[in-house]
């Protein structure tokens, strides 16, 4: 897959509008739920007679829901006050309880994933990113976003030849180098 993730256009402008929306990923509390779901559960229930997949599924069919229907503050105020909150602590908490629905999202389901159909969905999300480049005149296909950390692995990947210490980079990149040194098998 290729980047829409650009603010500058074909004619080297910067751009005055959003470009590379979320294909995989969701900001704040969609992706807090969304896609820490299979971690959560499959975490939770790794011995007992529940089915994983059908609890992965029921996430996923409810999230679609909750981005569709999302909850009033009439109906969180219900709910809150249905399990016993009343008073300021229900003030406090109703904000954040209610959830603006009408949030387009996609489902995809299949019979079975095979190569063909795997093929079909790489395909159909690269010609997405291909026609967003052109209505936004962004190149989707241009590296030179990776051009800059190629530049820098060629630097830092002879420092990872021994295990002496590095002190040529920012005080981050240098801990995480130090890091992998002293933890590589």
């Amino acid at each position: 897959m290729e980047s829409n993730g650009k603010y500058i256009s074909k004619n080297g402008t910067r751009v005055n509008y959003h470009t590379g929306p979320i294909v995989w990923g969701e900001p704040g509390t969609n992706g807090q739920s969304l896609f820490s779901s299979c971690y959560r559960f499959t975490a939770s229930f790794p011995q007992g007679t529940r089915m994983i997949p059908l609890i992965l599924m029921a996430n996923f069919l409810a999230q679609t829901e909750a981005l569709m229907k999302g909850k009033t503050s009439d109906e969180a105020r219900k709910e809150l006050q249905a399990a016993g909150m009343s008073g300021d602590a229900l003030e406090r908490l109703l904000p954040h309880k209610v959830f603006q629905g009408n949030k387009p999202s996609n489902s995809i389901m299949f019979k079975k994933l095979t190569p063909f159909m795997l093929g079909a969905l790489v395909a159909m999300y690269e010609h997405k990113i291909f026609v967003q480049g052109v209505i936004w005149n962004i190149n989707s296909y241009d590296q030179w976003g990776v051009e800059l950390g190629k530049q820098l692995a060629k630097k830092i990947e002879p420092e990872l030849q021994d295990n002496s210490e590095v002190h040529s980079h920012d005080s981050s990149t240098n801990g995480l180098i130090g890091f992998f040194k002293k933890n590589r098998a």
